[in-house]
């Protein structure tokens, strides 16, 4: 049984039954070559049977065994008798043997994969946008208070909540495997919290009730921001944004007054947490899922540690070059659209080699390219900025390759590296140490170093791309 039976009439098998006799018996010609067994005086019609190779020239051509034929040639649905008086073969296998001799081997190309990882531009551009739009409600209430004294109760509460929305938005994502309803649920416990939280954090530094309000009302927009962002709802956040919008715009040519001043923030607010609420009411309505486990809290424990270390970065950046800081937000969309291309690349780059060795190298070189893009987008801005472009660039390479490792489930490597720069450049800053400079800059070439050579070591093998 080493070797495949014949399946033609008269084969091999017909010879188990047969009386063997001393007299030697001429030799069976290869199962392959399949001669083509006809009565006698009956000669196959050759034009018949090179008409029949025309028609069926494309399915018989990538054949690699006239077996092949045969099976087509069943599915075409010719009979026996017709094999026999229309085409002049014995059988089914005799034809498809001629067939196969007469038409020459072609294999076409597979067409083309679809790339599931194009990514939507347009969408990638508005979260981006999205990002930064809030940033025009301190434009708007400025005359009306003094934004630069109250300034660090309102960094205070943004840090927690960018650290709380990131392990916010890592489990709503993991409840949403479960269904819709328990992801709701989760945003909706999971932001009240995250707002409570980051108002309390803000009450320690803040001296005036005013402070506190504000840091009140920027907590609850950034949980509120967060439901819509993860569900995909940018549009309803955009138009949740307009009356902020407006009046920003039209602060060239208008002055609005005190009261349309903090009215308009007001109504955005007020519009972001209405639709956040009738997103998740939605949500909440859907039917529940059976038997799904609740993801572990400590799995989403390193996306918030991340959101703290990069908030902090920010922040210390944000000191020295505030308006550099508005175009890093702004980039988060392009950020965003290279790392789905990165993944599209990479997939590419996997089909195409032939050996790990040779797709690590593809792989770290399409990696480069999506970074070195990357930061040329950044460049113009540092220099409009008047910032030195070493502490930003170094900053956006750590922040792009911390989420490139995150969309691949390592969480830890980027927490751990992010973290210990931002608390070393903390400690120098604030405490005015020696170099205070130059310590961003090298905190930051240091661990973006780390952060490319743990990518390029977990991505550079073909498991996390199959």
């Amino acid at each position: 049984m080493s070797g495949p039976l014949s399946l033609e009439p008269g084969g091999v098998e017909a010879d188990t039954l047969a009386l063997r006799l001393a007299a030697p018996r001429p030799r069976r010609a290869p199962d392959d070559a399949m001669p083509a067994k006809r009565p006698p005086g009956r000669r196959p019609q050759e034009e018949a049977v090179s008409t029949l190779a025309a028609g069926l020239a494309d399915s018989i051509a990538p054949a690699v065994h006239p077996y092949e034929v045969a099976a087509l040639l069943e599915a075409e649905g010719l009979s026996a008798s017709m094999i026999k008086e229309r085409y002049g073969h014995p059988n089914l296998f005799s034809l498809a043997t001629a067939l196969y001799q007469r038409v020459p081997r072609t294999f076409p190309e597979p067409p083309p994969a679809t790339d599931l990882w194009r990514p939507d531009t347009l969408r990638c551009l508005l979260r981006g946008a999205l990002f930064a739009l809030p940033a025009l409600a301190y434009l708007l209430t400025a005359p009306l208070w003094p934004l630069v004294r109250h300034a660090p109760v309102l960094i205070v509460a943004g840090i927690a909540s960018w650290a709380w929305g990131q392990a916010l938005g890592h489990r709503a994502h993991l409840r949403l495997v479960a269904g819709r309803r328990e992801a709701s649920g989760t945003l909706l416990s999971g932001s009240l919290l995250g707002a409570a939280v980051a108002t309390s954090l803000a009450v320690l530094p803040a001296d005036s009730a005013v402070a506190v309000g504000a840091a009140a009302a920027q907590s609850l927009y950034l949980a509120a921001a967060s439901v819509l962002l993860v569900l995909a709802r940018e549009r309803l956040l955009l138009a949740a944004l307009s009356p902020l919008i407006a009046g920003a715009v039209a602060l060239p040519w208008w002055e609005p007054g005190p009261e349309l001043r903090a009215g308009l923030p007001v109504l955005a607010l007020l519009a972001t947490l209405l639709a956040a609420g009738l997103v998740l009411r939605a949500g909440r309505s859907g039917p529940a899922a059976s038997g799904a486990a609740r993801p572990r809290l400590l799995a989403s424990l390193p996306y918030g540690l991340f959101g703290l270390a990069a908030a902090v970065l920010v922040m210390l950046e944000g000191r020295r070059h505030p308006y550099m800081v508005i175009a890093l937000t702004l980039s988060m969309g392009p950020a965003e659209w290279l790392l789905y291309r990165y993944r599209g690349w990479s997939v590419a780059a996997l089909r195409a080699s032939a050996t790990p060795a040779g797709f690590m190298l593809r792989s770290a070189a399409v990696l480069g390219l999506c970074l070195a893009a990357y930061l040329l987008l950044l460049l113009p801005a540092a220099l409009l900025t008047g910032s030195d472009p070493a502490a930003p660039l170094l900053l956006a390479a750590v922040l792009w390759t911390a989420l490139l490792l995150q969309a691949f489930g390592v969480a830890w490597p980027p927490a751990v590296l992010c973290l210990a720069a931002a608390g070393a450049a903390a400690v120098v800053t604030l405490a005015e140490l020696p170099p205070e400079p130059a310590v961003l800059p090298a905190a930051c070439a240091v661990t973006a170093v780390c952060l490319m050579a743990c990518a390029i070591h977990r991505l550079g093998r073909p498991s996390p791309h199959a």
